[in-house]
């Protein structure tokens, strides 16, 4: 067999795996990279840890086994969580950056995040010139690249914004995670139908804050991922600041953005940004 075949043929067998763990999955917390699932994941598993009695030490290794990635990652991905054990103690939450498709994400329920578009570009920039290295251009160079800038990112809100019609859904913004993160998940847990500890709610936000997340990352990194720790621009956890687009944004790429994405944008991903308090024509 060729190694092209031995390819496809891999990659059709963990397609049929993650269908099946889709279907065994309690919900998907989905978003475009750079929405804040890191800190969401990491209030949820902190959350789970204590409810649970899971005794686990929560750090950026450690989330993974308690809400992991949907893929078949040993470290980061659903057998991290099948190895741990937790099946029967706390629900299977699966993280995904994927576009909406219903042969992936079937019937279950989906917990959407999402932040304001100006903010995420802008995150963006940083994660591809500082931290993945996978572009060397400035910001309208960035905005304008057909596989990184806007283009992927109003493909991917265009594609949600119709598929959440079809399943039951939370929609849940990065601004309203920041001005209240406690009440935010209260929210979430309640849409899952999972008990509501409030005293726990708040311990795992206190266990989650930005600055000290963003110190365990530069001790500690981030597995399956190698950069410069001391370079706060190439952190996961960088800003995480509301609204810090103005910046470092000039005013022909604000209005670009703005502009596009009036243009772009269908009625639901409008629907959807409106959330973060960004209300678009």
């Amino acid at each position: 067999m060729t190694n092209l075949a031995l390819r496809l043929l891999r990659k059709a067998r963990n397609r049929t795996r993650l269908v099946a763990d889709a279907a065994a999955a309690t919900s998907f917390l989905t978003s475009y990279p750079k929405s804040g699932r890191t800190w969401f994941r990491f209030i949820l598993s902190n959350y789970f840890n204590t409810t649970a009695d899971l005794k686990v030490g929560v750090d950026l290794h450690s989330t993974f086994s308690i809400v992991p990635n949907f893929d078949c990652d040993p470290v980061r991905g659903i057998p991290a969580f099948r190895q741990a054990r937790f099946q029967s103690r706390i629900p299977l939450i699966v993280v995904t950056h994927h576009g909406y498709r219903r042969s992936i994400f079937l019937n279950r329920p989906v917990i959407f995040m999402v932040r304001d578009p100006r903010d995420v570009l802008v995150s963006a920039y940083f994660h591809a010139t500082r931290h993945k290295h996978r572009f060397n251009g400035g910001m309208s160079e960035f905005l304008a690249h057909p596989d990184q800038g806007l283009t992927p990112l109003i493909a991917y809100l265009n594609g949600w914004g119709d598929g959440l019609q079809r399943h039951p859904h939370y929609v849940l913004s990065y601004e309203a995670l920041s001005a209240d993160p406690v009440a935010a998940t209260t929210k979430v847990l309640s849409f899952l139908n999972y008990a509501v500890d409030r005293e726990a709610v708040k311990m795992a936000v206190d266990a989650s804050q930005f600055e000290a997340m963003r110190d365990r990352e530069r001790s500690e990194g981030i597995p399956a991922h190698n950069y410069d720790l001391t370079d706060n621009e190439s952190l996961r956890m960088r800003k995480g600041k509301v609204g810090g687009f103005s910046d470092y944004l000039n005013s022909d790429q604000a209005e670009l953005i703005e502009a596009r994405c009036a243009r772009e944008l269908s009625a639901r991903a409008k629907e959807l940004i409106a959330t973060t308090g960004w209300h678009i024509a």
